[in-house]
């Protein structure tokens, strides 16, 4: 007869994801007597509202992302696994993995992230989005080469070299207006000082919105703020235009064609494929609905939070995608895991706290909504700039960023603007 398997000596919470989410629950179970198993399929947390600076030339992957091993290294029960997940046995409590692993649990907590959506089209190849450091580094080689095959092309092609100098920018949120207002900033004054064969006027960036206005989950003051900024640094903003086609030769806008060999998605994101996992009901967007206290309905145990979930807060109001609300519900639902496994009562319904919606535009502009206060311009790029830097994981990582910007603010300089993995075998 086999000898029983001896009971842990203590609780087991594994964490899915390192991302604001994850690391936040991690943060707070390592405070108490549990053993956490963290596991992602990179080795590195990455601060991904910067990654357009990575995509755009104005900061290196370094400057954003740090191993998750150092993050938690004084964390002594936390046991980091390099991994990714295939499926959940709920009745188990088994986390099985990729590598053919399977991990028992006591409390699970999923906070995967969400990947690009583009709405049942096949665009990705064409319109890579940004959502990963080679996501960045792809879209940054992109950019780069279109300015060097610009520079060389000869005056008889004209229309080659329009193509390679037009930009497009899909999606009108943060992410869209900060990546058309940065390839700005790159191609018409960088790339101006050191390409002698481009000017600011041959360069055309465009952004393209469904909406009627830019930044939706803005007021719309701010929205018209940004507007101004952008096409003060030449973009041409199109309001209420979808994409209607994108292949090699650029894209269909409505019923126009624009040649450009450059396209970048910004327009929609989809939850990671935990709801299959997990068979649990989902949003539109693949996002697991959760009740008030971040658990899966029916397994008070499995707890899903960030961009993975559905939340609504106790205002009745969904809670946006951004690292301050990832962050909260990474400490709640770690503390609401704690007293269940204690046997205590939990600390309730999830209500999150605002701290505003920031976004920036080129170099020197930004808009922040504080709901008690607005402001747009450089005192509004300064708070953003403040508030990233912040956020950033590390002290290292803040120090670097602040030089850099403070560096590109001074000399229009961008140190980044290297073009990695061509093969360049003669």
């Amino acid at each position: 007869m086999a000898a029983p398997v001896p009971a842990r000596p203590r609780p087991r919470v594994v964490i899915v994801g390192a991302g604001f989410a994850g690391l936040s629950a991690a943060r707070e179970l390592a405070r108490h007597d549990v053993d956490i198993v963290l596991i992602d399929k990179q080795n590195h947390h990455l601060f991904q509202p910067l990654l357009y600076q990575v995509a755009t030339a104005g900061l290196s992957p370094a400057d954003i992302a740090q191993p998750i091993r150092s993050i938690v290294r004084r964390q002594p029960r936390t046991q980091v696994l390099l991994d990714s997940v295939d499926g959940v046995d709920k009745a188990a409590r088994q986390v099985r993995l990729a590598s053919g692993a399977a991990l028992d649990y006591d409390a699970l907590i999923v906070a995967t992230g969400a990947r690009h959506s583009y709405f049942g089209a096949s665009w990705a190849d064409r319109a890579p989005g940004i959502k990963t450091i080679d996501d960045a580094i792809s879209v940054r080689r992109t950019i780069l080469l279109a300015l060097e095959k610009a520079e060389t092309s000869r005056q008889e092609h004209l229309a080659e070299r329009a193509e390679y100098l037009t930009f497009v920018v899909v999606g009108g949120g943060p992410t869209g207006v900060e990546m058309a207002g940065a390839i700005a900033e790159l191609t018409r004054a960088a790339a101006e000082a050191e390409f002698p064969h481009i000017t600011r006027h041959c360069v055309r960036i465009i952004l393209v919105q469904s909406e009627q206005r830019l930044l939706p989950s803005f007021p719309p003051s701010l929205g018209a703020a940004a507007q101004r900024a952008l096409e003060g640094l030449g973009v041409q903003v199109r309001l209420g235009s979808r994409v209607t086609a994108i292949d090699d030769d650029g894209v269909i806008i409505a019923d126009q064609r624009i040649a450009a060999s450059t396209v970048v998605w910004a327009a929609g994101v989809r939850a990671s494929p935990a709801a299959g996992w997990l068979d649990a009901a989902a949003d539109r967007a693949g996002r697991v609905i959760v009740g008030g206290d971040l658990a899966v309905p029916g397994d008070p145990h499995i707890f899903v939070i960030g961009d993975t979930a559905a939340v609504v807060d106790a205002s009745g109001k969904p809670v946006p995608g951004i690292a301050p609300a990832a962050k909260q519900m990474g400490r709640h639902a770690a503390r609401t895991a704690l007293a269940r496994l204690r046997g205590a009562a939990g600390p309730g319904a999830f209500r999150y706290r605002s701290f505003g919606n920031l976004a920036t535009i080129g170099r020197k502009c930004a808009v922040v909504d504080f709901g008690w206060l607005r402001l747009s311009g450089l005192l509004a790029w300064l708070l953003w700039s403040a508030a990233h830097i912040y956020f950033l994981i590390g002290f290292r990582n803040r120090l670097i960023v602040c030089a850099n910007w403070a560096w590109n603010y001074i000399t229009f300089d961008r140190g980044a603007r290297l073009i990695t993995g061509i093969d360049r075998t003669m």
